[in-house]
């Protein structure tokens, strides 16, 4: 079985992952291997008359919270389900692991328990951002606070790979979110990594962009180091958050808004699940010698089921086997 789910691992847990599995199973006709405590995913299952020939438990005895501290939590709950995960997609890179649980961990884990790619120096977190054109892919997005130019054209040349194969957009483009938009702005990092960028034939790199050109998908893709993407993650997630609440709090001031809420109901559901994370399902890490999905730490079985199938893209794509075919070749060059 070549998904695994780590099912003890977010808020939800095991509820919702072992109900998202389940949806997954069935919608994309595929097996999971769920890995926790198995009297609890056992129990989730037959509640949900799941099909049992589709679904493979591993039991482990341990889980790592939200609040462990992510390198001490790798090393020391051998027995948990995020580090049984990473030791099987170890021992066989054509998986995908896909994990709710804490970030930290899992990118700590990733590094310590499955290795990079080689060639690549380091990996990158690439949540998905909505924009009014469809879907940013943002790079990174917290995994290295500090990086060196290659580092940034590594994480073009993945994201590039990840949009193509995953999310189907043809020769995606890749900006450098920096300060302004001409070649000279920016740091000297900033500054030699454009200067890198515009000579690699396999991106389609379009320059310097601002970060208040993300939400009108001037690029497919952001590239930049993990401090600023966290940055731009988080303030992007509570923007959504709070532009609901605000409209919501405006729309129910009196009578007649309310009456007005009721007509444009069908138009803020549509406008709303553009920026539903649970509709992308999660984030890739790439850079680790194997297929790794982050879902968000509060998803529900929706999030997880399309976690999974971003997972399964990746396999049938080959998005591993590509990432190495191509910094392969950046290095002969």
């Amino acid at each position: 079985m070549k998904i695994l789910v780590d099912g003890m691992g977010g808020d939800h847990a095991p509820g919702e992952i072992v109900k998202g599995c389940v949806e997954a199973s069935l919608e994309y006709d595929i097996d999971i291997t769920l890995i926790g405590d198995e009297n609890s995913l056992k129990s989730e299952l037959e509640k949900l008359s799941a099909p049992m020939n589709r679904f493979n438990v591993i039991h482990t005895s341990q889980q790592i919270t939200m609040d462990d501290s992510p390198v001490s939590a790798i090393k020391s709950k051998k027995d948990s389900s995020m580090v049984r995960g990473f030791e099987l997609l170890r021992q066989d890179p054509s998986r995908v692991f896909v994990s709710a649980g804490n970030t930290g961990a899992l990118m700590a884990g990733g590094l310590l328990k499955v290795g990079r790619i080689k060639g690549i120096d380091r990996p990158a977190l690439a949540p998905i951002l909505p924009n009014r054109q469809g879907h940013n892919l943002l790079i990174d997005a917290g995994a290295n606070t500090e990086v060196k130019p290659i580092n940034l054209v590594q994480f073009a040349i993945m994201g590039s790979i990840y949009m193509s194969k995953v999310l189907g957009i043809k020769e995606p483009t890749v900006g450098l979110l920096n300060v302004g938009t001409e070649e000279s702005k920016g740091s000297e990092l900033y500054k030699a990594a454009y200067q890198q960028l515009k000579k690699i034939d396999t991106i389609n790199f379009k320059g310097n962009i601002e970060a208040r050109d993300i939400p009108a998908g001037a690029v497919d893709i952001i590239v930049c180091d993990g401090f600023t993407g966290n940055i731009v993650l988080k303030y992007t997630e509570g923007l959504a958050y709070n532009l609901f609440s605000m409209l919501k709090e405006q729309m129910t001031k009196t009578l007649t808004r309310k009456l007005g809420a009721l007509l444009i109901k069908p138009g803020l559901k549509g406008f709303k699940s553009k920026l539903d994370y649970t509709e992308t399902g999660g984030a890739p890490l790439l850079g680790i010698n194997g297929g790794i999905i982050k879902a968000h730490g509060s998803s529900n079985a929706n999030a997880i089921k399309n976690a999974i199938r971003q997972g399964k893209l990746f396999l049938d794509n080959q998005v591993l086997e590509s990432i190495k075919n191509s910094i392969s070749l950046l290095k002969e060059e």
